[in-house]
Order: structure tokens, then sequence, then C-alpha cells
């Protein structure tokens, strides 16, 4: 789970406190979406637009990306977990997979999200807490131990650092000698959104854009089956943002991501394949899916009508989803199975590539194997007994999916069409035109919530006067875990080849120093001499210096 979904977690748990007493539970669904859009008491087929549906594979791939769907492939099972030391994740990775996890989602602690070292006197209180702790070349090949690079497809939730984390991930490879071109899996890597909705940016916008657009170059020609970027609308969402704005501000955020690479000299007909998003899926069902079948046409149009691409291969929408984050709540804990379940529906109806499912504990702590097996389980359930999974886009032909699929792309072509008008992504987040937009769309959210318009099962309606919230397991982190983390860090600095972590970091100053110059080669060099996050980083801010936030009321 990410930064921001456990914080928004833990305001959920706070929240249900609010009240203890039961409300008159509401008699009748609402008639509008939580994006706003009013539902009509019955669709018939005159309101839905008169076209002949493409079929799956085929442009503007409404109804998915593949011909065959999951009939060919099932979607990659991840569980999203990270926590305390290496050792102690790298268990959690070897039980996930015996339990038929198919793909790894690796969550780091703060510290490493940041860019400072588990030393540094800011750090030390947050070593492990939401993640693993990963410094250095040494705890990544601990992390990865006895763990095939080359058969597994590996997704890092980090973006500030994205580029050195990658860059680590690329090292890895090299010493366990599994060449570069066989590593599959993602790096977040979306800064634009960081600036916005979770708040782990380090450097000024325009120097990390171009990070971000030196991992994706390089990656084309070094790990050509890894995406160096998964543009993430999942932040915004957990932040406050309706779906119909989750998916705008990411189509956005990923046309920012195209000009930058084109600036840069990138051919999108090439580059354009290695891009993958990521979202939440929250409880709305068929706005859920539609909101993804809205999503894959309007971003292959996007392509087609602004910059000319033709390959069939990089006009596909790709993308991943989480279920869970700020949908979960500490009341009555046991009911997020069944939200997450809902969810996951959802996702596979949607057509996503890959799934993870957030445990039912996930609103309060960190999940403990119990937890995390029945994450799992659940989309084993979808995939191998409900039989949704059988035919392609089973929902697609609807009169009701068909009409909210063109509403929710009609409205998130506004919320585009509204940030270029303001001078685009860049200036509107520099401005912080957008973080003042989320932020009052949160307050918004929890407004209903608060109020009751919003009905959160357990939370505002349908609560016992005697409910106590949480569970009987929990989850207990060793206290002693950062301590042994900063243990292995020093041991690192005092037994490394000092003047080959200098001559490193010297390397990269002076090319950063350089427009034009792809940082990535510089930073493997670095990860092998075993220079850590903190010291990258701080060569770094030394030439570009840090991003100030503005304020705006």
């Amino acid at each position: 789970m990410s930064k921001s979904s456990r914080t928004a977690a833990a305001d959920g748990k706070t929240a249900n406190t609010q009240r203890d007493t039961p409300r008159e539970p509401p008699t009748k669904p609402t008639t509008m979406t939580p994006s706003g859009i009013e539902v009509p008491q019955v669709v018939t087929a005159d309101m839905v637009a008169d076209r002949t549906p493409e079929m799956p594979g085929e442009y503007p791939f409404t109804r998915g990306i593949f011909p065959d769907g999951f009939r060919g492939r099932l979607w990659t099972i991840r569980q999203y977990s990270g926590f305390g030391t290496a050792e102690e994740s790298n268990e959690r990775y070897r039980f996930l997979l015996d339990q038929g996890q198919t793909g790894l989602s690796v969550a780091l602690d703060l510290p490493t999200q940041c860019g400072y070292d588990p030393t540094d006197s800011i750090a030390r209180t947050e070593v492990g807490k939401v993640g693993v702790s990963l410094s250095n070349l040494a705890e990544a090949e601990i992390l990865f131990d006895g763990i095939d690079l080359g058969g597994i497809s590996t997704s890092f939730t980090i973006n500030g650092t994205a580029s050195i984390i990658y860059a680590m991930y690329c090292a890895v490879a090299d010493k366990q000698g599994v060449p570069r071109e066989k590593l599959t899996g993602t790096i977040q890597n979306d800064i634009l959104k960081e600036y916005v909705a979770r708040g782990t940016w380090i450097f000024p916008v325009r120097p990390s854009m171009r990070l971000i657009a030196d991992t994706i170059l390089f990656s084309y020609d070094q790990t050509p089956r890894f995406n160096a970027i998964s543009i993430a609308g999942a932040h915004v969402r957990d932040a406050g943002c309706t779906a119909v704005e989750e998916m705008g501000y990411t189509l956005a955020n990923g046309l920012a991501y195209i000009d930058e690479l084109i600036r840069r000299g990138g051919d999108v007909e090439k580059f354009a394949r290695r891009l993958s998003f990521f979202f939440y899926v929250h409880m709305d069902f068929f706005e859920e899916v539609c909101k993804f079948r809205a999503g894959r046409r309007l971003w292959a149009k996007l392509l087609t009508e602004r910059y000319g691409v033709k390959d069939p291969k990089a006009l596909m929408f790709r993308f991943g989803v989480v279920c869970g984050g700020s949908s979960l709540v500490g009341a009555q804990p046991d009911n997020n199975v069944v939200r997450v379940g809902i969810e996951n529906m959802a996702a596979v109806m949607g057509g996503a590539q890959s799934i993870f499912t957030a445990a039912f504990d996930e609103a309060y702590q960190i999940p403990t194997e119990h937890s995390a097996e029945i994450a799992v389980r659940t989309q084993q359930i979808v995939a191998h007994e409900s039989g949704i999974a059988r035919t392609v886009d089973p929902l697609g032909g609807s009169y009701y999916v068909e009409w909210l699929t063109d509403r929710m792309e009609d409205e998130v072509m506004k919320v585009i069409d509204e940030i270029e008008a303001y001078g685009g992504v860049t200036k509107a987040v520099e401005d912080g035109w957008l973080q003042l937009k989320i932020a009052h769309r949160a307050a918004e959210r929890k407004r209903k919530v608060d109020s009751g318009e919003t009905v959160i099962v357990g939370q505002n309606y349908f609560r016992r006067e005697d409910q106590k919230d949480g569970v009987a397991e929990l989850f207990k982190l060793d206290p002693q875990a950062s301590a042994r983390v900063i243990e292995k860090f020093e041991k690192v600095r005092d037994s490394r080849d000092n003047d080959a972590v200098a001559a490193s970091l010297a390397a990269l100053q002076t090319a950063a120093a350089k427009d034009d110059e792809n940082l990535m080669p510089y930073l493997i060099d670095c990860c092998h001499a075993y220079a850590t996050v903190g010291e990258i980083v701080a060569t770094l801010k030394t030439q570009w210096g840090e991003f100030e936030e503005p304020v705006r009321l």
C-alpha cells in the first residue's frame, strides 16, 4: 500500500470514532455516480452512440488491447509488500510466491522514497515503517536473494528516487548474471502526481522530468521488456479525486511525458510501447469498469490525433491497478474482503494487465501473512472460479455500459482541456493550481462521508452501538529492525572502496550539469560502487536544488 493510501486509511480510522450510535439507513441508492454523472433509470438503444463496436485488440481498443483477453494469459497477480529489513521482506516475497503470486510489488520505506540514508537524523524514526529500507546495492542483493530476476516481474512503487532504484535493480541483475534484456516489471516513476498527491518529490519539476526521460530512453535499449514508467492516477484518486479526474489527470500527465521525450529526441512510435499506467479501483462498480474502457479508447485517439502514432502496439493502453487504498476502512474491517472482491471483479471486467489486491487490514497496519494470503486468494477465486475471465469484455454491448463509457470519455476530456487551457501540467504543478483543486475535492469527499451523503457500511451507517473496530491479529514490526538496517549500512560504508564511490559520484555530478547527457549509466556505476541513495541524491541536489511547494489558498 502506498504512503498516501496508508495516510488516508489512518484518517478513515479516526473518522470511525465520530459516530458511535447507528444512523437511520438509506432506503434507496443515489442516482448519481461519485464523479457526478446523473444515471438514467434505464438506458435504451437510442441513447447509445450509433456505431458498431470494434473487436477486442482493434483500434481504439475500447474492448481491450488483446484479441483473446485473459483466455490467452491471466493478469499478473501481485501483492504489494515490503517492510523492515531486506531479509524480512525477502521472506515475505518467498511466502507470497509459494502461495501462487506471479509478480512482486515492492513497497519502500519513506527514507528510501525521499532520498535519505537510514543514518540521517530525519530518517531514523521511519526506517522500515511503510516499506523495506533499500539504501544501497548490498540491501538490494539481499532483497532479491534466491529470486530469479529473469523469471519474475517486479514492480516498484517509487518516484523521487525511481531512477536510482531502477539503476540498483539493473545492478542486481548484473550481479546475478541475468541479462538486462530479460528483466520485466515496472518502476512507477511518475513524479508529476507526487507534487500534487503524495509528496515524495525531491528535485524541481524540470530536472525531475529529465530523469524520467533518461530512464525511459535508457530502458528502450537496455531493458526492452521493462516499463520505466507507470503513469499513476492511483494516488490522486486516494488524495480525493473522482474517477473522472483520476483518469483525466493521468492522461494529461502522460501527454506531458510524451512531449518531454519528443523534446529529448525520442521516437514516440518506439517509446510509447513501454508506457504503462496505474490506477486505484474504488467501489462504484460500473463507473470503474467504464473508466478503464473510456481511458483505453481516449489514449489511443490522443496518440493518433496529436502525434500521428500508427503502430498498434504503441497505441495500447496497458495498465495495472490496486484494489483497495482509501476505499478500505478500519470500521468492521472484515467487510474490506467484500470490497476488495468487488473491486477485483471491476478490474478484470475493465481489462487490467496487472492487479494487486489490498489486504483487509491495510486500513490501519502492514498486512499479516493471514490477511495477505486472503488478498492473493481473492484474485485466484476471481480468476479460476467466477468465470468472468472466460470471454473478452463481458459487459461490452450493455446499453448502460456503452452509454456510461461515452459519458466518462467526454468528462475525462473536459478535465484534460481544462489543464491545457491553464497552460499544461508542468505550469499547473509549479503554480500550485492543481494541488489546490485536489485539496478542494478531498474536502468535498470528506464532507460527504461525514454528513452521510456517501454511504460507508460499518463506518457512517450500519454501525453497532457496541462496535469495536480493528481485528484480533496485529502485525508486529520488529523494534530492532531499524538498528539492524543501520548496522548493515555502516558495514557497507566501512568495507566498500570509497575512492570508487567518490569517482562515480563525481562523474554523475559532471554529467548532471549537461542537459543532454543520459544519467542512467552513471547511476548504475554509482550503485555498483555501493554509493548510497542518500549520497546520490545529495550529489544531484548540489546541481539542481530542491522543489519548493507553492502554497495557495
